[in-house]
């Protein structure tokens, strides 16, 4: 299994960047990781390592795997978790980045459970319901779900088990139809099949 975490920095991924997509690409790409990184301030990941790694993993993923080079794609990867996870709107991803980049934003951001409701039964109706998400926005959650599970070894025993079956679940799925995206996701769940 491929593991993505070359480019844990902006001035690690940028160099590279620059050798493999056009100039305006990567300038919209240093506009989304300075608007995310303004957002997400020090945020953390679970492991604690800081949150810019996880959104230039995921570029990492769909650049350098997938070979992915749609810019707003790259971008809606850098912004995934800016509505999720800071007071930032969709609306204010909308202004900054047009209403693609929003779109696939809105789509892989999963909404706020309500005061009593069962988080995980939300979270999986929002798994589910990300069968209906257009392609573009699938392909940025691939993205991140494979920046999530790559280091899962990291995680409690209770999070690796339910991330796995999540993954398996719903997000291989997902991944089935597109070549690169299936052949990486069957040997991450080779690699952790103590897991099921």
């Amino acid at each position: 299994m491929e593991v993505f975490t070359n480019w844990q920095t902006w001035q690690r991924a940028e160099p590279e960047l620059r050798r493999l997509l056009p100039a305006s690409t990567c300038d919209a790409l240093a506009a989304a990781v300075g608007f995310a990184l303004a957002y997400h301030g020090d945020q953390q990941r679970p492991t604690g390592a800081p949150y810019a790694e996880h959104l230039l993993e995921a570029v990492e993923v769909l650049v350098r795997g997938a070979g992915v080079t749609d810019p707003d794609v790259l971008c809606a990867a850098v912004l995934h978790d800016v509505v999720e996870d800071t007071p930032c709107t969709i609306e204010d991803v909308r202004t900054a980045f047009g209403d693609r980049v929003a779109g696939m934003v809105a789509w892989v951001t999963k909404p706020e459970t309500a005061g009593g409701a069962d988080r995980k039964a939300s979270k999986e109706a929002y798994l589910k319901g990300l069968a209906d998400a257009p392609d573009d926005a699938i392909l940025v959650k691939l993205a991140d779900r494979a920046s999530n599970v790559q280091t899962l070894r990291n995680l409690a025993p209770q999070k690796q088990r339910e991330y796995y079956a999540q993954t398996v679940r719903y997000i291989m799925p997902l991944a089935a139809a597109r070549a690169w995206w299936a052949e990486w996701y069957a040997s991450w769940a080779e690699a952790h099949r103590d897991l099921a």
